[in-house]
């Protein structure tokens, strides 16, 4: 029985063996600091500080869906789901590194020619226990975790994505709304064109054409305004997608100015290291860490299996005496399995992994550039858009000015009706331009969030798994 527990703990402590390749960060493929330059803003935050999407998205009623979203969308059930089937993965593979321990129990009774005999016995042992002496069983379970670990992290992701899709969708419903708007005075006024240029007409004052043209504008806005009816019906689609429910009328916004107030501008810094918190990239790095100890499993398998059998039971012809005898029979067995030739297939599948762990770290190192162009794209984006906004602001005030004045004078037989029909054509266009750039500018600063997205309040809480568990 000492011999027993002697070997069975020799073999656990043979168990700390790893083939797998020490693993070391790769150095990022990014330069240290953003793009600076003219279309950059100058940043002066060392670092990326933590910020929950409130901090960021400071509608209150973009702060509600965003809470319901959380709870009810189905992308991230299905990520939470993921994330419980990896964890038990995880079990399923390190139950391996453990012995398999099972008991029975029998008794007997037997009549034969007026002679009855009963027999008992209880047997407990381990069932084929592999002395994991090369590490094959500990570097799977490594990289199990690691695996399960990319699923958390790929959680983050579809969260901090659902937040950053929805305030999209959020504003893009003010967008058309204003667009909208913009359509519905536009027909207004183009109604009231047609009506004038009529009167002028049927007055010999004004020709067929301008009543004509009066009428294309109108049939424009008509049409416009059609167009965005059904584009304002598509957003709320969206907005009850993102959520997985009901959405409240009162939770969506009016138009695009309230929106850009109140979504505020995430600071960069300076150090582009803060992108190694992005979840995308954790992920990545995770299924690098995990594709490394591929490596140990595999180099394992070349070398023999040792495998620990071990017996321990007793027996007795009555039940009163079964523990109380003396025998206590007990085996200890130890079987060592090794393929001689395979035709290379072992090493082939060193190389194998070997060549997953290099795509593995191709797809870290992507992950990271992809990442680095994304937020200096938002922050060209970022460096420019007041000085577009401004302009866009500024036509469109000159514009109105103009409409208003151009068709005073037509009115006073001043101006030709084609003079005033481009004025108001005018300031449809440069409307629509100034909501666009606007809606730009909301969109800009919802960029930056998702591409930075570490947002403490959004991700899954950090899944701590012991080498003990």
């Amino acid at each position: 029985m000492n011999r027993f527990v002697s070997v069975s703990l020799l073999a656990l402590a043979l168990g700390g063996c790893s083939l797998a390749p020490d693993y070391a960060r790769p150095d990022a493929p990014v330069p240290v600091s953003w793009p600076a330059g003219d279309a950059y803003l100058t940043q002066t935050e060392a670092a990326l500080p933590e910020v929950s999407y409130r901090d960021v998205f400071q509608d209150p009623r973009l702060q509600a869906l965003i809470g319901q979203a959380l709870v009810n969308n189905r992308d991230v059930r299905i990520a939470a789901a993921n994330l419980t089937a990896a964890r038990a993965r995880v079990g399923v593979v390190r139950s391996n590194q453990f012995p398999e321990v099972g008991v029975s129990a029998s008794a007997d009774y037997l009549t034969r020619e007026g002679a009855d005999s009963e027999s008992y016995a209880l047997q407990g042992g381990i069932a084929s226990f592999e002395l994991d002496l090369f590490g094959r069983l500990a570097n799977a379970t490594a990289a199990e975790r690691e695996r399960m670990l990319a699923t958390e992290a790929s959680g983050r992701t579809v969260r901090i994505g659902l937040v950053a899709d929805l305030a999209d969708a959020w504003a893009t419903y003010a967008a058309d709304r204003e667009l909208l708007a913009i359509a519905a005075d536009t027909a207004a006024n183009a109604r009231r064109a047609v009506q004038l240029t009529q009167a002028r007409l049927e007055g010999g004052i004004a020709p067929r054409t301008d009543v004509r043209q009066a009428e294309q504008v109108l049939a424009t806005a008509e049409g416009d305004f059609a167009a965005q009816t059904t584009a304002v019906a598509q957003d709320e689609n969206l907005i009850r997608l993102l959520v997985g429910g009901p959405v409240d009328p009162a939770l969506l916004p009016s138009g695009l100015d309230e929106v850009f107030a109140s979504v505020a501008t995430l600071p960069a810094g300076l150090d582009s290291a803060v992108l190694l918190r992005r979840p995308d990239i954790v992920e990545a790095e995770y299924l690098l860490r995990a594709a490394n100890a591929d490596i140990g499993v595999a180099r394992a398998e070349m070398f023999p299996r040792i495998s620990l059998t071990g017996l321990v039971g007793v027996a007795s012809d009555t039940l009163g005496t079964l523990f109380t005898g003396g025998a206590f029979p007990t085996t200890l067995g130890v079987d060592a399995v090794y393929t001689i030739f395979d035709g290379g297939g072992r090493r082939a599948n060193v190389e194998v992994s070997e060549a997953q762990r290099d795509a593995a770290l191709a797809a870290y190192e992507r992950a990271i550039q992809t990442a680095f162009r994304e937020v200096a794209d938002a922050l060209a984006v970022q460096g420019t858009i007041g000085e577009r906004l401004r302009a866009a602001r500024v036509s469109s005030d000159a514009t109105a000015d103009t409409a208003r004045l151009t068709e005073a004078r037509y009115r006073g037989g001043i101006d030709s009706f084609l003079a005033n029909l481009d004025a108001q054509r005018s300031l449809y266009i440069a409307r629509q331009r100034e909501a666009a750039v606007l809606l730009i500018g909301v969109r800009n600063r919802i960029d930056l969030y998702r591409a930075l997205g570490s947002d403490s309040a959004v991700a899954t809480p950090s899944v701590e798994v012991s080498e003990a568990d």
